[in-house]
């Protein structure tokens, strides 16, 4: 998704905090790594007991200076049989606003900052939702500092999705605004986007394929603030399994890279990757970054560094353990380095991941993820958001 990484100065917004800050460094079970690659701090955003938080990849991350918003999903614990142990109707959205670079964070309240809709893991009750509507003026100058934009679907399938847009950095949200099939199955999108120009925006989809189930990876645009939206290509082919989850960057003014999730027919989980030279009208598909993400796949999380070189984050999600990886590419993400373990061997079963991340002005990385520890019998096992921070000048 897009990310301001240019210094800019503070402005001051009224936002609605929930509880107190809390101090990525303040939770017993996280480990940090002693040894060798020094520094790595792995740290909590968000715990509370007998909650259950995830997906930080669904809903965006933004940075300005070293203020950083992302958000996620807060729902109760529950055992259940599936994967995820929460109770899905108690399920709303978050954010998590840090105004130290990730050290430490407040909790803010979707609804509260104006999403109002009903969503999946949004669940606002019927007496409470807002229904989404057409945007009938254009959305304000995309290249403002303080402008943020977001997707939320109502499924994993084919939606529909409706979208929010900010200000002020996600102080208040104003929508929700209906979002167009655009001659799909349906649209089912998280958030991953660019700011072309003041009145441009390019949208990184996950689409439904034809039996109208997740899913495929498609390219929009808007050239009028969001009034319309103009389909401008698909990225990736129906296939027997999915792709979806889409984590874009542009190289340059006709160079786009999309590093995606993707699952075989016969249940292999990678990251697949596809660069356009034509500024998105087609697509090539690309080595892929990553060839096994583990029992259940990971999302992307993609970084241009302020050197020049790109990250790539993932999970690999394990029952018997997950661990979190990061990869980098020195020419354009045409090759990778070998997988790097950034964290391990702490009882993560495999609902983990989702990562999300952003580079600091003093270079260093933040990434955010959920983890757990439920492996490990002496430890809380609720799903929590957690951070590693680290400098990635270590593997140059």
């Amino acid at each position: 998704m897009y990310r301001y990484t240019m210094p800019m100065k503070a402005i001051s917004v009224g936002i609605l905090l929930l509880g107190v800050i809390i101090s990525s460094k303040s939770f017993a079970e996280v480990r940090s790594n002693n040894g060798w690659p020094p520094k790595i701090e792995h740290g909590v955003l968000y715990f509370q007991e007998n909650k259950y938080a995830g997906w930080p990849a669904n809903n965006g991350i933004w940075i300005w200076d070293n203020e950083i918003l992302v958000g996620f999903v807060e729902a109760n614990h529950k055992t259940t049989g599936g994967l995820h142990t929460y109770d899905k109707e108690s399920a709303r959205h978050k954010y998590a606003r840090s105004t130290d670079g990730g050290e430490t964070w407040k909790i803010e309240d979707a609804y509260e900052l104006g999403q109002t809709a009903w969503g999946n893991d949004h669940n606002v009750p019927s007496d409470m939702a807002v229904e989404p509507k057409p945007l009938t003026t254009p959305m304000p100058d995309f290249t403002d500092p303080g402008f943020i934009f977001t997707f939320v679907r109502h499924n994993n399938d084919d939606g529909p999705t409706h979208f929010y847009y900010s200000k002020n950095r996600g102080a208040k949200w104003m929508g929700p605004y209906s979002f167009p099939n655009l001659g799909t199955a349906g649209i089912a999108s998280r958030t991953d986007y660019i700011v072309e120009s003041e009145r441009e925006l390019s949208v990184f989809l996950t689409t439904a394929k034809a039996d109208r189930k997740e899913g495929r990876v498609a390219f929009a645009r808007t050239s009028n603030g969001g009034l319309t939206w103009d389909f401008v290509s698909w990225i990736t082919d129906e296939q027997g399994g999915f792709d979806i989850m889409p984590a874009s960057l542009r190289l340059s003014e006709t160079e786009l890279l999309i590093v995606i999730r993707t699952r075989t027919k016969d249940w292999q989980d990678l990251l697949t990757a596809y660069r356009s030279t034509d500024n998105g009208r087609s697509w090539k598909r690309l080595k892929n970054p990553v060839n096994d993400t583990g029992n259940g796949g990971s999302p992307p999380a993609l970084l241009k560094l302020k050197d020049g070189r790109l990250a790539l984050a993932y999970i690999y999600r394990s029952a018997f353990g997950s661990r979190v990886n990061i990869r980098f590419s020195s020419d354009n993400g045409n090759n990778w380095s070998d997988e790097i373990v950034l964290r391990s061997g702490d009882g993560a079963n495999r609902d983990a991941g989702y990562p999300r991340m952003v580079q600091r002005p003093d270079g260093k990385v933040v990434l955010i993820y959920y983890w757990n520890n439920a492996n490990d019998y002496n430890s809380t096992p609720y799903r929590y958001i957690a951070t590693t921070i680290f400098d990635p000048d270590y593997w140059k």
